[in-house]
């Protein structure tokens, strides 16, 4: 039964993509009168895509056309405004996971201190309750101040957008752990840290491995907002750069494997998380 309905969900799934990618070529096709396209993606695929009619929206036969291009050289370096996709993507890759790993480090030990103390979490309530709803964009103006260095500022605002996820469902995955279990852990006369390692986290840790997938997510999403207003390298600054050059297929391209790469950081996880459950 499992397998019938991932087939037919599979076969549905494909079907939709169809029509969409049919939709798409229709719609930007046009008809006579309709403006051409960009220059840039015009001179990339030929004349014979530029003309016939079509219109300013790039269609899926030139996007898919742009996407080969930078495929077939993704890690070219010919200058500071001038990098492949694929070293643009490493940046912004690299920066999540380097914000999203100190969060880790903030965040989990926190969450064990808040989750077994009902002290301590009354305690960090206020606190928590006044910045978890800030922008993490907020805190860049005061980042780029203070850390006076575009990538580092990044950093941070990954950092602070992957902090909260983790840190409330870590406090939520420690503070249901069931009772019976750590009654059981003290009668046994376990030291405070193995309960927390052999008891508490092996109970919490697919609950902190949800907090962890929606900490990515928000952290890839940050990510490409931060690096427009900084600049400099990465996908963000990718798109940008090609909306002032009016290159709207490399957009196209650059938000499609932004999507496959969120897609895959989430996937990830929640591949961990089926491990944890299972094992559990």
């Amino acid at each position: 039964m499992t397998r019938s309905l991932g087939v037919r969900a599979a076969a549905l799934s494909l079907l939709i993509f169809v029509l969409f990618i049919a939709g798409w070529y229709l719609a930007t096709r046009g008809g006579p009168g309709v403006a051409t396209v960009d220059p840039a993606y015009a001179k990339l695929v030929g004349a014979a895509a530029a003309g016939g009619g079509k219109s300013a929206m790039p269609g899926p036969d030139v996007v898919a056309a742009t996407l080969a291009k930078h495929l077939a050289d993704p890690f070219f370096d010919r200058g500071p405004n001038d990098k492949g996709v694929g070293i643009q993507l490493l940046y912004s890759i690299g920066r999540v996971f380097l914000g999203f790993g100190l969060a880790m480090l903030v965040a989990i030990p926190l969450g064990f201190v808040i989750g077994l103390s009902p002290l301590m979490s009354k305690a960090l309530d206020p606190f928590i309750q006044v910045l978890k709803p800030i922008s993490p964009l907020a805190w860049m103006p005061l980042a780029l101040y203070t850390i006076k260095d575009s990538a580092a500022s990044s950093i941070f605002v990954i950092f602070v957008c992957s902090l909260w996820p983790m840190l409330l469902n870590t406090a939520f995955g420690v503070a249901t752990v069931r009772r019976e279990w750590l009654n059981v852990a003290r009668t046994l006369e376990c030291k405070p840290l193995r309960k927390a390692f052999r008891v508490v986290l092996p109970a919490a840790a697919p609950t902190i491995l949800t907090g962890m997938r929606i900490s990515i997510g928000i952290a890839w999403l940050v990510i490409v907002a931060a690096e427009m207003l900084v600049g400099g390298t990465g996908i963000g600054y990718f798109v940008w750069n090609e909306w002032n050059n009016l290159s709207i297929a490399n957009v196209v391209v650059a938000i499609l494997l932004i999507g496959l790469i969120g897609m895959a950081l989430d996937q990830g996880l929640a591949f961990a998380q089926r491990k944890v459950s299972w094992v559990e």
